[in-house]
């Protein structure tokens, strides 16, 4: 699915938005208001947060986990804090701090290493696209995972397909969350 940019201006700012698939028309309607769903033919509906300025990330994965990621108002430079706020895969609604220097990748949620890619600027590629490996779009919101395990697999499987493009990204990817975990010890 792909959502046009909307601007922003000042208002809606974390709110979520309702998209509702007319399943006869296949026509989207945009209704701002706290009950957002996005409902389909399948019957699943999952809460989307378009970013806005002020938000470091919006996004989730495969499992419907859907949340957006800001600085917490405790945050500082020396000890930068991320509030997450969002839905869980079964559609229950979450809150929580994540502490930057805590994350673990070698021990870690989906959340925080989306908190970690989005503080550090952790992308690739021109369109600044995600440097988490395709497996953790399955990990439910409390699932804790080796990132640097999920690297390694991915590596040797796009090394085993001759995707060796893949395997440099995964590569990249890899080494900079080694470097940012030696930096925070």
């Amino acid at each position: 699915m792909f959502i046009t940019p909307y601007n922003y201006g000042n208002q809606h700012t974390g709110s979520p938005v309702n998209l509702n698939i007319d399943k006869k028309s296949s026509m989207f309607k945009n209704d701002w208001d706290n009950s957002s769903n996005l409902s389909s033919t399948s019957g699943k509906s999952i809460k989307v947060y378009f970013k806005t300025p002020d938000m470091l990330y919006s996004g989730g994965n495969g499992t419907g986990l859907s949340f957006f990621l800001k600085y917490a108002e405790e945050s500082t430079t020396d000890d930068p804090v991320i509030y997450a706020k969002g839905v869980d895969e079964k559609g229950n609604e979450f809150e929580q701090t994540v502490s930057v220097n805590n994350i673990d990748p070698s021990n870690a949620t989906y959340v925080e290493m989306r908190a970690l890619e989005a503080h550090n600027h952790v992308y690739h590629g021109i369109m600044k696209m995600s440097s988490l490996p395709l497996e953790s779009g399955q990990m439910a919101l409390h699932d804790r995972r080796n990132f640097f395990d999920m690297y390694k697999e991915g590596i040797k499987n796009f090394n085993t397909l001759k995707r060796y493009d893949l395997s440099a990204v995964y590569e990249q990817c890899y080494q900079s969350y080694l470097d940012i975990a030696a930096g925070q010890k």
